[in-house]
């Protein structure tokens, strides 16, 4: 399918097709509904590649396309850097300065990212990742991790408790210090061979493992995981190294389902819902492996969500470059959330869990954004919810 691609790039293209490729919220329900099963996210994402070989883009986007997807997310020590100066513009009260101000209007879109930004942790919490975490007793598996990049910097005590629940289920967890970002956000934007290098930098990173599994908690970092074998079939030195990397890449609700996991004491006493991450179900077809953690948890009571299928409305950086459309989106949402009078909205990606805090707290609801497995690792760890760390 590349290839073909490649060979007939149309030129000119239009502002129309730019506008239809990029106005699609890539959330690949279309794959679900097709009976012919075509891959429309590979199609798309093609197509967007074409689209950015083929156009001359203005300095201004070319500079920050540059600055983020080619400086910024292929490198550990300036991801580092930039979160570190975002905790310090919370911790010193500077954001409260800005929001009071109302400078984040005058902002645009940057204004509207900041709004979506949660509590950054303290930096140096990501470095009790240890290389290789033993497992609690007896070792059944040995798994990789991939903690991500975005993930990582923002939802780092989600990343922890799953090497706590990982390791709590005789897994040792095996994190290379090599890996770096997955691509997923370049794809999605077309940029196709940054995305393909840093697929062989992962591969590389784990392929001298003796792994059983590949641990993901990022529904679309997974998906995009999943299908290095695509992103790399062209290439005969990395087309069966993708392969094999990619069939032993699991969602960590997938992998957790599948070995029957020790059922944990602590109680949750708490009503929660769960909203689908498209590119964990249409991605990834995962659909009863998060319902079925939430359910292993005592007192726990799942109450299911109308239209729990649907997108958010994040969709990688779609509340960024399309905050009107992403909105909409969201109001919906919102509405079948708060008939659910739930607790807990349950989703299992870090964008979707932004953008529903987002949609609970401009909607004022008395409910909390959470991943499935922080909720397993409180149980597991017999927490009780008066004493929940902020940051999950």
């Amino acid at each position: 399918m590349g290839s073909a691609f490649k060979q007939q790039d149309p030129t000119p293209l239009t502002e129309e097709w730019e506008e239809y490729i990029y106005r699609c919220l890539d959330c690949r329900a279309c794959e679900t509904a097709c009976p012919s099963g075509v891959h429309f996210g590979e199609l798309l994402e093609e197509a967007r590649a074409i689209y950015e070989r083929n156009v001359h883009r203005p300095l201004s986007y070319r500079f920050w396309t540059n600055l983020v997807f080619k400086q910024i997310l292929t490198s550990k020590e300036r991801l580092d850097w930039i979160f570190e100066l975002m905790w310090l513009y919370q911790r010193l009260g500077i954001r409260w300065f800005v929001q009071k101000t109302g400078l984040l209007r005058l902002m645009g879109n940057i204004g509207k990212m900041e709004s979506l930004l949660p509590t950054i942790p303290h930096p140096k919490q990501k470095y009790t990742i240890r290389d290789v975490t033993p497992t609690e007793g007896e070792t059944r598996y040995r798994v990789g991790f991939i903690p991500g990049c975005i993930m990582n910097q923002v939802f780092t005590e989600t990343n922890l408790a799953t090497i706590r629940v990982l390791t709590a289920n005789g897994c040792e967890v095996v994190t290379p210090r090599d890996q770096t970002c997955c691509g997923a956000l370049h794809l999605h934007n077309g940029i196709r061979d940054v995305a393909a290098e840093l697929a062989k930098q992962n591969i590389d990173a784990f392929e001298k493992e003796n792994l059983d599994a590949i641990i993901i908690n990022s529904a679309g970092c997974g998906a995009t995981l999943k299908e290095y074998k695509a992103l790399l079939k062209s290439d005969a030195e990395y087309a069966k190294k993708a392969e094999n990397f990619s069939n032993k890449m699991q969602d960590i609700s997938e992998f957790l389902a599948a070995i029957e996991i020790i059922p944990p004491k602590g109680e949750i006493p708490k009503r929660v819902t769960y909203d689908e991450p498209c590119h964990l179900l249409h991605g990834q077809r995962v659909k009863s492996q998060p319902r079925k953690v939430l359910q292993a948890i005592p007192e726990l009571e799942l109450i299911e969500l109308s239209e729990s299928e649907w997108c958010c409305g994040s969709a990688g950086i779609y509340n960024i470059t399309q905050p009107e459309l992403s909105q909409e989106i969201l109001e919906r949402k919102m509405t079948h959330i708060a008939d659910t009078d739930a607790d807990i909205v349950a989703s299992g990606n870090p964008g979707c869990l932004l953008q529903i805090q987002l949609g609970i707290q401009k909607h004022g609801l008395d409910m909390k954004a959470m991943h499935p497995v922080t909720l397993l690792d409180y149980a597991y760890r017999n927490i009780p919810p008066n004493e929940w760390v902020e940051n999950n």
